[in-house]
């Protein structure tokens, strides 16, 4: 008999008690999934794999582009699109997925992320009709490219600090735009811009849809990176670039509200978009310790080599765990709010905002997950390790951007222990009471009730139950003390964040194990 799966919220799991009946898992997903999967990685196989140093030298400038496009034919840059506009219209943990095998790409998976995600996807939640009819079918298709101008010199992390202008025309039908953006992925060969801009003195920044062929718009020669080096990376200088008034996005003002939003999903989806590099480094790991002898023997038999790879595959099958019970949590609120009446599009940006939590958790814990993965790749390898003719010194080079971009991981921890604190102080998350519990309980009795270890994973789940006390204690000790000045407290912070990612990845991890053992498939 079925039973009904509980609602939760996001950050909830901290103060409920989630069933493994209640959780997505990866080994979940249907026959159509798959084949999409498949298809993904086929065209990896075919189209990229083979020329990852072709692509890494940036000698053929027109390579990546062309890939791009054979990307859009198969349909893979349109998973998100609805087919109205030219797109396939798959779930959110689809799209999950399809970045999941992408993530094994290399360079070309920025390519990939920068326009499905922060370059479409603003058209996609915030665009007015005409927007959507006029930019996603040729977004959706590859017949264009997109990027994202955020990031300024000065207004990185601050994103809201920006100093680019925007000023009305005196007709009033244009908007001319001046000021540098820097670290934007695609820009060499981007048809379409979304801009980030002040209109005046506003507080608050104000979004554009920005074509190439507007003019005004000059780069600098391509950046030299540490990794990802075969996708484009450029600073845009926007001279006088007259914009259309209808090409704003959304409404004035409003354009810091869609950057948190859209970086939101792109943190969840750089989550899940690790796991393929994830998995690729640790095929390679086992092949060459297979391979490889010394003292006569392979050095697969070697305890230490096997503790590694064991470890390797022990982080990626925790991150796979975190990332898509949260992708599912994110389309379950999704389709309850549809259910509700909600417009499709508000529906989607409020099921993310519900869990940009999780979110940040699996942006973090996904990226540490893949820069440990590659390390020990390099270490299984040894010396041949460090050579640039073995495999892994491409995927530790461009593994190291993951900590970086959709929001440093030290930002992406303050932020989600304070969304946490302020959801309790709205009532949203009840934090507070659970907190007084702990307190209580620790100045009374302590229960000499034995475990009852018939119950799977018992012993396991007694012990996530402590984990979710200690953050609980801690947490509420630091809220109490510090009140108002806990946010400046970052160490504190950035401590109480590690607790909180622990305990999502152990939990997600054993309800995982526990729903594999109960349904094996």
């Amino acid at each position: 008999m079925l039973t009904q799966k509980q609602s939760i919220n996001g950050g909830e799991f901290l103060i409920k008690e989630t069933q493994a009946q209640d959780i997505f898992i990866f080994e979940e997903f249907n026959e159509e999934q798959r084949m999409m999967a498949q298809a993904c990685q086929d065209f990896i196989d075919t189209e990229i794999t083979p020329k990852m140093e072709e692509i890494d030298s940036m000698k053929h400038p027109e390579l990546v582009p062309a890939i791009f496009k054979k990307a859009g034919e198969l349909g893979l840059l349109g998973i998100s699109v609805p087919e109205e506009f030219g797109g396939m219209g798959m779930s959110f943990n689809t799209s999950m997925l399809i970045a999941d095998i992408i993530g094994a790409a290399g360079a070309f998976s920025t390519t990939y992320g920068a326009h499905t995600g922060i370059g479409t996807l603003p058209i996609l939640y915030y665009g007015n009709e005409e927007q959507k009819s006029k930019y996603l079918p040729k977004l959706a298709t590859g017949e264009w490219a997109a990027c994202y101008c955020l990031t300024e010199p000065d207004a990185g992390s601050d994103a809201n600090s920006g100093k680019t202008k925007a000023v009305l025309t005196e007709d009033g039908k244009h908007y001319v735009i001046n000021g540098q953006k820097m670290w934007i992925s695609n820009a060499g060969f981007a048809d379409i811009f979304i801009v980030f801009a002040k209109i005046e003195d506003d507080k608050n920044l104000t979004a554009f849809i920005v074509e190439k062929d507007f003019g005004g718009i000059t780069m600098n020669e391509e950046e030299k990176k540490m990794g990802i080096k075969g996708s484009s990376t450029r600073q845009v200088f926007f001279n006088d670039c007259k914009v259309p008034v209808e090409n704003m996005l959304s409404d004035r003002g409003n354009g810091f509200k869609i950057a948190v939003n859209i970086l939101n999903i792109g943190r969840i989806k750089l989550g899940a978009g690790v796991l393929g590099g994830c998995r690729t480094v640790i095929s390679h790991a086992i092949k060459y310790s297979t391979e490889r002898k010394q003292f006569g023997v392979s050095i697969n038999t070697f305890g230490a080599i096997k503790s590694k790879i064991a470890e390797m595959a022990v982080k990626t099958f925790v991150s796979e765990s975190l990332s898509y019970r949260a992708g599912q949590d994110v389309e379950d609120r999704i389709a309850a709010l549809i259910e509700e009446g909600m417009d499709p599009t508000e529906a989607k940006l409020k099921g993310v905002e519900q869990f940009a939590i999780e979110c940040a958790i699996s942006k973090i814990h996904g990226s540490e997950v893949l820069d440990y993965v590659v390390d020990q790749g390099v270490q299984v390898y040894g010396g041949m390790g460090y050579s640039a003719d073995a495999p892994m010194e491409r995927a530790y080079r461009d593994a190291r951007i993951a900590r970086i971009y959709e929001g440093t991981n030290e930002i992406n921890r303050m932020l989600m222990v304070g969304m946490l604190l302020k959801r309790a102080m709205k009532g949203e998350v009840n934090l507070f009471d659970p907190a007084m519990a702990v307190s209580k309980e620790l100045t009374s009795v302590p229960s000499f009730d034995s475990i009852d270890t018939s119950e799977l994973f018992a012993a396991e789940k007694e012990v996530i139950k402590k984990l979710k006390k200690v953050f609980l204690m801690v947490g509420g000790k630091a809220a109490m003390a510090l009140q108002d000045r806990i946010e400046s407290e970052q160490e504190i912070m950035m401590n109480l964040a590690d607790v909180m990612i622990e305990i999502y990845a152990a939990e997600s991890a054993i309800l995982r194990a526990e729903k594999l053992a109960e349904h094996p498939r």
